[in-house]
């Protein structure tokens, strides 16, 4: 993360409790958003515009962003080695939510969303959680939980058990 207060200067984060999104039956999807999604009233593509999807997600964010040009760079580079990707929700051809994040072997570590339309971002998460269910990942690491991941069922791991998390996703 980028921190704003220190001429952006890149910092790696661990903090001692660990956010996770569960990708069994404790994801939780309410009958509203469930309903939505099931209507396909977004168009959800992965990695259609994964540059678009990052620069948005700073953008809309207040002055003090950790997404800094330098974290961007490093992203879009990480995108091109197919490491990190966007999962992202169009209306009418318009980009209107969108999530990204880094992949590898089977834990898939998110790092930011937006939405400029109602529940774009939530659609684009449960679409998320379905693929990783369907390529059998173990592991999707937020960081941090904030209220609106918890509503998904999200909660915070010990640092501990979040190492023996994140090495069985990545020995899978």
């Amino acid at each position: 993360m980028a921190d704003p207060e220190e001429d952006n200067q890149i910092y790696w984060h661990t903090p001692k409790m660990r956010g996770i999104i569960p990708l069994d039956e404790r994801f939780k999807v309410s009958k509203n958003l469930r309903r939505l999604y099931k209507q396909n009233v977004f168009d959800i593509q992965i990695n259609r515009n994964f540059e678009q999807v990052i620069r948005t997600c700073a953008s809309l964010r207040s002055e003090d962003t950790w997404i800094s040009d330098e974290i961007i760079e490093a992203y879009l580079e990480l995108h091109e080695e197919g490491f990190a990707h966007s999962f992202e929700a169009y209306k009418e051809g318009e980009l209107v939510g969108g999530l990204y994040g880094v992949s590898i072997r089977k834990a898939f570590f998110g790092e930011s969303m937006f939405h400029t339309v109602t529940d774009a971002s939530k659609v684009c998460l449960v679409y998320l959680v379905e693929f990783l269910r369907e390529n059998d990942f173990l592991l999707l690491d937020t960081q941090y939980l904030n209220p609106h991941i918890a509503q998904f069922g999200a909660y915070e791991i010990p640092h501990e058990i979040y190492l023996e998390k994140l090495e069985s996703a990545l020995k899978a």
